[in-house]
């Protein structure tokens, strides 16, 4: 079964219609969402003037057959201490959430599909 965990960037993509984003979900069985992303998108939705149209749309997505809602692990916080012991002594910032969502992906083994390009300081990660 092919599976993807989209970043924030990706999702948003997705809801303005961008043939890229589309067709690149559409290549995937099992879509999975980050809570991290989750947060991002309420804390984007509350910023702008539709609100409650964006947070249904987000129930709608969540609710699809082929979209599963990862949870943070015990084994994601290893991850997580892996990646940002990395980046600290690298001195290369990546922000906090970026590295949450990060592990996760690595926790299930599914490549990210993001247009962030801080990602590519992540070793070990598969970016699609």
């Amino acid at each position: 079964m092919k599976r993807i965990l989209i970043d924030t960037n990706i999702y948003s993509n997705t809801f303005r219609k961008e043939p890229a984003a589309v067709s690149l979900l559409q290549h995937y069985d099992k879509i999975l969402l980050s809570p991290v992303v989750i947060a991002e998108l309420l804390a984007g939705f509350k910023k702008g003037t539709r609100e409650k149209e964006n947070k249904r749309q987000l129930k709608e997505f969540l609710s699809r057959e082929r979209v599963y809602e990862i949870p943070i692990t015990s084994e994601t916080s290893e991850f997580y201490a892996h990646i940002m012991t990395y980046l600290k002594k690298q001195r290369t910032p990546v922000p906090t959430n970026d590295i949450w969502i990060a592990a996760q992906a690595m926790e299930n083994g599914a490549p990210l599909a993001t247009d962030d390009g801080h990602f590519k300081k992540i070793p070990g990660i598969l970016l699609v």
